[in-house]
């Protein structure tokens, strides 16, 4: 790996610790279908993207329901809690670690961007961030699109860019940017499914310092 310049951030899960949250609310919306709940280990197991197939996988019939409208409901149950989340326990020094190396930073989510801004703002650390790009959308398609969008428009070297986020499909963006990858275990997939990926996969964020120095 050449010497990094810049790092680009998953947010769900990787900065913002949210996975707990994810599983409460989808509780909800499948116990009022009287859908089998998930459990910690079970909804690790499971999330992947697009998450309309982590949704058919759960149960919902979108023949009888339209995946716009169960997405809608956790997105609004989401809402309703997301403030109770915190970022990740080491997330603010290592964003203060990198910036005080001079390296530069930005976001690519697959959250809606207006939620991602909010986010960001509400925890304070939008000011390490020289862009935050989210989705249109909050049905979390994948980012690989406007990952390459993005990437076109700005002067990101990806040799000198690793994208550092918490599940394969970001193993899978980071690989259709062309950049370099660093994987953690955040509660959305199992550490055993990250690993199965081929990069490393790191305890927790504090390690990312250390491994950009290797």
């Amino acid at each position: 790996m050449k010497r990094i310049a810049h790092v680009i951030w998953d947010w769900n899960g990787t900065l913002l610790d949210d996975a707990e949250l994810c599983v409460e609310v989808m509780n909800d919306v499948l116990t009022r279908r009287k859908l089998t709940p998930l459990t910690a280990e079970t909804y690790a197991a499971a999330f992947r993207f697009p998450v309309r197939d982590y949704y058919r996988d759960l149960g919902f019939d979108f023949d009888r329901e339209a995946f716009e409208l169960i997405g809608t409901e956790f997105i609004e149950g989401y809402s309703a809690r997301e403030a109770n989340c915190t970022l990740r326990s080491d997330a603010r020094h290592t964003l203060e670690g990198l910036a005080a190396l001079g390296l530069r930073q930005s976001v690519l989510s697959a959250s809606q961007q207006t939620r991602l801004e909010a986010q960001a703002r509400r925890h304070e650390v939008h000011v390490h961030f020289e862009a935050l790009v989210g989705l249109d959308d909050h049905y979390a398609a994948g980012k690989i699109d406007v990952g390459l969008r993005w990437m076109e428009q700005s002067d990101v070297d990806p040799q000198r860019t690793v994208l550092i986020g918490d599940t394969d499909h970001d193993f899978e963006v980071a690989r259709a940017l062309g950049v370099h990858c660093l994987l953690v275990p955040s509660g959305h997939q199992a550490a055993e499914r990250l690993a199965k990926c081929g990069v490393e996969v790191l305890p927790n964020l504090s390690a990312l310092l250390p491994a950009l120095a290797r």
